[in-house]
This record gives structure tokens, sequence and C-alpha cells, in this order.
């Protein structure tokens, strides 16, 4: 009999998120909009939003995640850069042209950017992994980033589920904080107009019907991870994570699941949600919609906060795109998982952030909707007193210096 393959570890090695350097308080935001303050916090589970400056976008973001976890050893070993998003800056050159100059990563480096909605930092995550888990570059890694913003929706009903931030995952076959268990996954496509972006200065689609949306594909991705594994999902797993349009929805998901695998009670459904699905969210409901890096940000959560997760537990991972595209699967946690996310001090930094009045707010969200498809710009620095002395000078991060012909032109802080 012929001796069984070994399978190639693949994984995370480290990650990093970064959350904007402005906050919001949706209650805040509620108040000055005449509604009710607990809406935001009781109804959609949101507390907080990341808010970006004018010399802020996508591509200062992506590079503000992944910087600081990345030796030099770590920029001469990636030969792969993948970067999702839905807020791209440019309609034909690749972000990850831009992350790869300015975080001095190698030249012999593939890189390229993935659209599919939200599902795209996912997509991103697993073609690295199975380009890692293939062996064919040898003992060579993968960077992905999940970067994105919001469009400008001030006064729309759905303004508290938006937001900005980036995420970064160095993928490896040494994982240090997850193991992926490529094997496992289960995904599920369909063509839906339920949100998309038709032009750079809009979002539309229709909210209800990107809820029923969600809820299919992860209907369609259960049953076919079912199919292919045959778990007792609620068993195996110590921790679910789901992704996050706002964080209510992922325990309407596990609700979902629950209902169709048992006849349990209101009262332990929602005991489950809380001990199982509630630590994924410690960071989201700060950060607020966060499209392709959300599923990464509940796994710093859950990772920080689940009191009982032990290495070697399992964590389900749902991931879904608007248009659409969604993905079940499954990880393993390592032992070096709580010590590498700990250093990634996601918590201090979101708390470090400078709070905004509302009409600061405003102010930031206007201006960066007025450069969009602008050949020429700079960024004012006086928008909110104070903010880049406060939060950036001397502090090296990278920036938007303006436009002239179109041209961009970062700096470093």
């Amino acid at each position: 009999m012929p001796a069984q393959k070994t399978r190639q570890r693949v994984g995370i090695e480290k990650i990093r998120a970064y959350p904007c350097s402005c906050g919001l308080d949706l209650r805040e935001l509620a108040r000055v909009r005449g509604e009710d303050p607990d809406h935001p916090t009781k109804l959609l589970m949101m507390d907080w939003r990341g808010v970006n400056p004018a010399w802020e976008d996508p591509v200062t973001m992506a590079v503000n995640a992944a910087k600081p976890m990345l030796t030099e050893q770590d920029l001469a070993s990636i030969e792969l850069l993948i970067v999702g998003t839905e807020s791209s800056a440019d309609q034909g050159k690749p972000i990850s042209t831009f992350v790869h100059s300015h975080l001095g990563i190698q030249p012999n480096c593939r890189n390229f950017e993935v659209k599919h909605a939200c599902y795209g930092g996912t997509c991103a995550a697993m073609a690295a992994a199975h380009w890692v888990a293939s062996g064919v570059a040898g003992p060579a890694k993968a960077l992905v980033i999940g970067t994105d913003m919001s469009r400008m929706n001030l006064g729309e009903r759905y303004e508290y589920l938006m937001g900005s931030g980036a995420v970064a995952l160095l993928i490896s076959a040494e994982p240090k904080v997850v193991e992926f268990e490529l094997e496992t996954n289960a995904y599920w496509t369909r063509e839906v107009g339920d949100t998309f972006r038709p032009t750079s200065r809009e979002e539309a689609g229709n909210t209800d019907e990107s809820l029923y949306a969600y809820l299919e594909g992860l209907d369609g991705a259960y049953a076919h991870f079912k199919r292919k594994n045959g778990f007792d999902y609620d068993a195996r797993f110590g921790q679910h994570i789901y992704h996050v349009p706002f964080s209510a929805m992922s325990y309407r998901a596990h609700r979902n699941i629950l209902k169709r695998e048992s006849r349990m009670k209101r009262a332990e459904i929602e005991a489950r949600c809380e001990r199982k699905v509630a630590p994924s969210l410690t960071h989201s409901r700060k950060f607020g919609g966060i499209y392709t890096a959300a599923n990464y940000i509940g796994l710093m959560g859950t990772i920080d906060a689940a009191p009982d997760l032990q290495p070697g537990d399992h964590i389900s991972i749902y991931s879904y795109g608007s248009g659409s595209g969604a993905e079940l699967y499954s990880v393993t946690l390592c032992p070096e998982a709580k010590q590498v996310v700990g250093a990634a001090r996601l918590g201090e930094l979101i708390a470090a952030r400078r709070p905004l009045a509302v009409a600061e707010y405003e102010a930031c969200e206007r201006e960066r909707t007025s450069y969009v498809d602008v050949a020429t710009f700079q960024p004012r620095r006086d928008r909110v007193p104070g903010l880049y002395e406060s939060h950036y000078a001397g502090r090296g991060l990278l920036v938007l210096e303006g436009y002239e012909g179109y041209f961009r032109h970062y700096g470093w802080s």
C-alpha cells in the first residue's frame, strides 16, 4: 500500500490591523441625526467606526497595517503579494504595486489586486494559501492585505454600517496564528444585485436583498461544507467567525445554523451566540463595516477575547461578498496565537484614535469625496485641527501627499 502523503502545513504566521487614526461614536451620530442612540449599539451591535482624513486612502492603510509586523527577512522572503479591496485607487493599476514599493518588498514578487466585494480578502488569502501549500516556491511567503473604506453616505439609513480599515496577513508554511485546513473549504455563488459600487463615488443596491443573499450564501456554503466533511458543526468548533457587515449579523447567521441543526430553545441559542460568536465582535464593533478585512478582524477579536480557546481548537470562518460569493472553512489555533495577536496591540490602536465630532467626520467625508476622479489635489491638514501633529508627525506612517495630473504621490509622516 502506498504511503499516505503528508499535507503541507500552511496558515497565518503574522497578522496586524490598521483601525484608522480617527473614530466616530455611533451613539453621538444617532443623536445628531435625531434617532435613538440605542439603534446602532443594540440593534446593529456597532459602537464606533473608523474614519480617514483626506491624506489616507486604501494604499496608506494597507501599508500602515503591514509595515510594523514585517522584518527585513520577511520582506526578502515574500514572493507573492495580493491585495483584496473594493475601494481601488485606480481603475487599471493595482493597489498592490504601490504597496510593494512602499513596503520595500524584494522585486521578484508576483503581485495583483482582487475585487470580489467583501469576499476579496478571503479570496486572496485562499489563493495565497494554496500557492504556499503547493510547495512550488519552496520557503517563500505570501503577503495578503484587505483594505477598504466606504463611500460617503451622510444621512443615509445605512450610514451606521460604514467604516474604514485594513488588515495584513503573512501566510507561510510556518503558521503561528492559525493553520488553514484547506481540505474543509466549502463555497457557494450566485449572481445577485444586492450591493455594488457602480461608479467611483457611489455605493448602491438593496440592503434587505443583501441580508437575504448573505444568509442564502451561508445556507449554500454550509450545505456544501456538510457534504464534504460530515462534521458536527457546533461540536467541532470552539468559536465561530461570520462576515460582519454589522456585528448583529453574526448572531443572525449563527442562529440560522443552529435552527437548522437542532431544536434548541431560544435561550440556549442566545447563550451559544454569546459564548461562541461574541468574542469575534470584540474589535469589529469599533471598526464599522470594513469589507475585505472583516473576517480577520473577527479572528483577532476571537483570539484576544475568547476565554477558553486553546491551541489545537478549531474555529469556523464564514466569508460573504455581495454579488456574490461565499466560503466556509476551518482553521486550527496555533500555540503562539495569543502572543502573536497580542503583539499587534489592536485594542490599544483603537483606543488611541482621535474621537471626532459629527461635524468633523462630515468634513472629512466631504473632502475625501471631493477629490475622487480629479486630476490634481492636495489634502488639507487642518481639516481636523491638530490631528496631523498628534497622530502622524514623526510616526513614520505612509500618507497621501496629493495628485498631480492623476499621478499619486505618497510620503512618510
